[in-house]
């Protein structure tokens, strides 16, 4: 029996979406984008070194998809102009520092 190919399409796409996003990150530079263009606005916003918005009780961030989407999110909101590969990197040093997300 064969499967259709957009079923087949539809499976591989749908099994990437569940693949850890940042896997193809360098945290070395995930933190050296972080420091530059994160920190301030996190220390404006918690105080401290601004690492409470990771650390935090109630943090909204529960999955690696999210962390994606949050750090896609503050690159669009701050300008940043971050690549996808950029966004990646940041996001494999969060995880490796504070999520640990599998």
């Amino acid at each position: 029996m064969k499967i259709p190919t957009a079923s087949l399409c539809t499976l591989l796409l749908a099994a990437s979406v569940h693949a850890a996003p940042f896997d193809k990150g360098d945290p070395k530079a995930g933190k050296a984008l972080h420091d530059k263009a994160c920190v301030s606005c996190h220390r404006d916003m918690f105080g401290g070194d601004g690492s409470t918005i990771y650390t935090r009780a109630d943090r909204k961030t529960r999955n690696a998809q999210q962390l994606a989407a949050r750090i896609a999110g503050c690159n669009a909101n701050t300008g940043a102009g971050w690549f996808p590969e950029d966004e990646a990197h940041v996001g494999a040093w969060l995880n490796l520092q504070y999520y640990k997300f599998k």
